[in-house]
C-alpha cells in the first residue's frame, strides 16, 4: 500500500556517500558517516535525514566507544525510524564492510505512525539500490545484542563484528556431551510433562496434584497456590473433569476481549480405548503364550497405559499453566471460578446438534478465511507472520505424522522391532533351558542380549514420544491458535475497511453520517487494540517455540547417543562373555 511519501534528495546523497567508499584523505574518512537515521518530515509528506542522529567514523575511539551500542541508543522508544548502519565485520576468509538498512518499528510506536512508515518503506528502499541486508526491528530486545546483527550479516560465518569477537561461536566450539560411565544403568522412566518453557510466577502457581481414572472419565485434582487478593485462600484444590477444561477454553475463545491474544490450545480428550483393547486381547490369548511371554507383555501394556494416563494429566496441566502465566488471561473471572469453586460446574459435553453447529461454523470460518486472506495487510510484520505460520503449521503437521510413524515402528506389538526381539529372545530361552551344555548356555546369553536390547528400544521409543512427538503435537495446536489470532485480526481489518467505505458513502449522500462515523471509530479502535496485543503475542510465541524445540531436540539427541552407546556396550559385553573373557 503506497503512502505518497517522497524521499528528500539529501537522503539519497547520504546513501551514495556511505555506499561508494572512494580513496579519501584521513580528514575525509573521519567525516564519513558510520550510521544515520531518517524520519518523516513534520507534515508526513517526505522522508528526511534526522538532524543530530548520526555517527561519524572520526568519532569512533574519541566520543564514541562502541558505535553499535551508540546507534541503538539513538533509536526512539516511542516512534518509528529508518536507518543505515555501515557494519564492519570479519568472516573466516576475509574482512568485509556492508550497509544494513534498518526499519525500526517499536511496539510502543503509535499505530498510525507504524502504518505510514510501513507503507512508505518501499519508497526509500527503491532509492537505496544495491542494499544486501534489510532488517525490520520491533523492539530493543531484537537489536541490543550485536549477535543478532551478526546473524543478519552471515550467521556463524561471522567471527567478529566491529572488532569484537562473537562469543557464541566460541561457546559452540567448546560445547560437548557428557558421557556417563554406564549406559545400561536403570533410570527413572516416569513420563515428564511437555516443556513449553513457561515463565513461573510466584503469585499464581497451578498444578495437577492427583488424577483418578474411572472407566471413561478422568478426575483431575487442580491444586492452586496464590498470593493474589482475588482469591479467598492462599492454597486450595478442586476436582475437575475434561469437559470443564474445554468449557474454560471455549470461554476464552468466545470472549471478544481476548481476540488479540493466542488462546492456549485445549488439552486433548483422554483416550485409553487402544490400551484397554490390547489388555483385553492379551487376556483372551493367554492360553497360546508361555507364562514368561504373558507376564512380559502384560507389564509392557500396563506401562503403556500408565504412560498415556500420565501424559494426559501433563497436557491438562500445561493448559492451566499457560493460562496462569499469561498476564491477561490469568485475570479472567471464569478461570478464577474454575480454580476456586469447589462444587461441580455442571458442564456437559456437546451433543450431536452442537457438534454439527461447530462443524458448520468451521466451514463458514474456512470460507471467510479465504476471503480475508486476500486483503493486503497494512503492516509488513503481520503479512510476514501470516505467510510464515501457514507454512510452519503445515511443516509441523507433516513432521508430527512422520514422528508418530517412527515411534510406532519401535513399539508396535504386532510389526515393530520390540515384538521381533521378544519372539527371538523367547525362542532362544526355550532352547537354552533344554539342557546344560555349552550350546544351551550360548542360547541363554543370546536370549538375555535380545531381552535387554528390547528394553533399550522401548526407552528409545519412549524418549522419542516424549521429547519429539508430544512437542510437535503441542505446537501443531499452538500454531493453529496463532493462525486463529491472525484470522481474527484480518477479519477486524476487513470490518474496518468496510466501515471506511460505508462512511464515504454516507458523506457522499449526506445521510446517517454520525452513525457511520461512530461505527467506523468502533472498528478502528478494535483493530488497533487487536494489532497492539497480537504483535507481542506472536513475538512471545516465537520465543517459546524456539526455546522449547532447542531444549527438547538437544535432550533427545543426548538420550539417543546414550542409548546407542548402551547398545554397543551391551553387544561388547555379550561377545566378551561368549568368547570366555571375564
Amino acid at each position: 500500500m503506497a503512502s505518497g511519501v517522497t524521499v528528500n534528495d539529501e537522503v539519497i546523497k547520504v546513501f551514495n556517500e556511505m555506499k561508494v567508499r572512494k580513496s579519501s584523505t584521513p580528514e575525509e574518512i573521519k567525516k564519513r558517516k558510520k550510521a544515520v537515521l531518517f524520519c518523516l518530515s513534520p507534515d508526513k509528506k517526505e522522508i528526511i535525514v534526522e538532524q543530530a542522529k548520526q555517527i561519524l567514523v572520526g568519532e569512533i575511539g574519541s566520543t564514541v566507544e562502541d558505535p553499535y551500542r551508540t546507534f541503538v541508543n539513538l533509536l526512539p522508544l516511542d516512534d518509528c525510524r529508518y536507518g543505515l548502519y555501515d557494519a564492519t565485520y570479519e568472516t573466516r576468509e576475509s574482512k568485509k564492510e556492508d550497509l544494513v538498512f534498518i526499519f525500526w518499528a517499536p511496539d510502543n510506536a503509535p499505530l498510525k505512525s507504524k502504518m505510514i512508515y510501513a507503507s512508505s518503506k518501499d519508497a526509500i528502499k527503491k532509492k537505496f539500490t544495491g542494499i544486501k541486508h534489510e532488517w525490520q526491528v520491533n523492539g530493543l530486545d531484537d537489536i541490543k545484542d550485536r549477535s543478532t546483527l551478526a546473524d543478519k550479516l552471515g550467521g556463524n560465518v561471522v567471527v567478529s563484528l566491529e572488532g569484537q569477537q562473537q562469543q557464541h561461536i566460541i561457546l559452540q566450539q567448546q560445547e560437548g556431551l557428557d558421557d556417563g560411565p554406564d549406559f545400561l544403568s536403570e533410570e527413572d522412566r516416569a513420563p515428564r510433562a511437555i516443556n513449553v518453557d513457561l515463565q513461573p510466577d510466584a503469585t499464581l502457581q497451578v498444578d495437577i496434584s492427583d488424577a483418578l481414572s474411572e472407566r471413561d472419565k478422568v478426575k483431575f485434582t487442580v491444586h492452586t497456590k496464590s498470593s493474589l487478593p482475588n482469591f479467598k485462600q492462599n492454597e486450595f484444590s478442586v476436582v475437575r473433569q475434561h469437559e470443564e477444561f474445554i468449557w474454560l477454553h471455549d470461554s476464552f475463545v468466545e470472549n471478544e476481549e481476548y481476540a488479540g491474544y493466542i488462546i492456549p490450545p485445549a488439552p486433548p480428550r483422554p483416550d485409553f480405548d487402544a490400551s484397554r483393547e490390547k489388555l483385553q486381547k492379551l487376556g483372551e490369548g493367554e492360553g497360546s503364550m508361555t507364562k514368561e511371554e504373558f507376564t512380559k507383555m502384560k507389564q509392557e501394556l500396563e506401562a503403556e497405559y500408565l504412560a498415556i494416563f500420565k501424559k494426559t494429566v501433563a497436557m491438562h496441566e500445561v493448559f492451566l499453566c499457560r493460562v496462569a502465566a499469561h498476564p491477561i488471561l490469568r485475570k479472567d473471572l471464569n478461570f478464577h471460578v474454575f480454580l476456586e469453586y469447589n462444587q461441580d460446574l455442571s458442564v456437559r459435553g456437546k451433543n450431536k446438534k452442537e457438534k454439527l453447529e461447530d462443524f458448520f461454523k468451521s466451514v463458514v470460518k474456512s470460507a471467510d478465511g479465504v476471503i480475508v486472506s486476500g486483503t493486503k495487510d497494512v503492516d509488513d510484520f503481520f503479512d510476514h507472520e501470516r505467510t510464515f505460520l501457514v507454512e510452519y503449521h503445515n511443516r509441523v503437521k507433516d513432521a508430527s505424522a512422520k514422528s508418530d510413524k517412527m515411534t510406532r515402528s519401535h513399539k508396535s506389538a504386532q510389526t515393530g522391532t520390540a515384538d521381533d526381539y521378544n519372539r527371538i529372545g523367547s525362542s532362544m530361552y526355550a532352547l537354552g533351558t533344554q539342557d546344560n551344555t555349552d550350546i544351551c548356555k550360548f542360547f541363554l546369553r543370546v536370549s538375555e542380549l535380545f531381552d535387554k536390547t528390547r528394553k533399550i528400544e522401548a526407552r528409545v521409543s519412549a524418549d522419542e514420544d516424549l521429547k519429539l512427538s508430544d512437542l510437535l503435537k503441542y505446537y501443531l495446536r499452538e500454531s493453529q491458535a496463532a493462525k486463529d489470532l491472525l484470522y481474527r485480526r484480518s477479519r477486524s481489518l476487513v470490518d474496518y475497511e468496510n466501515a471506511n467505505k460505508a462512511l464515504d458513502k454516507a458523506r457522499a449522500k449526506n445521510k446517517d453520517v454520525l452513525s457511520a462515523e461512530t461505527t467506523q471509530q468502533l472498528f478502528c479502535q478494535k483493530f488497533e487494540k487487536i494489532s497492539e496485543s497480537a504483535k507481542q503475542e506472536l513475538m512471545d510465541f516465537k520465543t517459546r517455540r524456539v526455546a522449547a524445540f532447542r531444549k527438547n531436540l538437544v535432550e533427545l539427541a543426548e538420550l539417543e547417543l546414550k542409548h546407542a552407546k548402551g547398545n554397543l556396550q551391551l553387544l561388547q559385553s555379550c561377545l566378551a562373555v561368549l568368547n570366555g573373557k571375564p
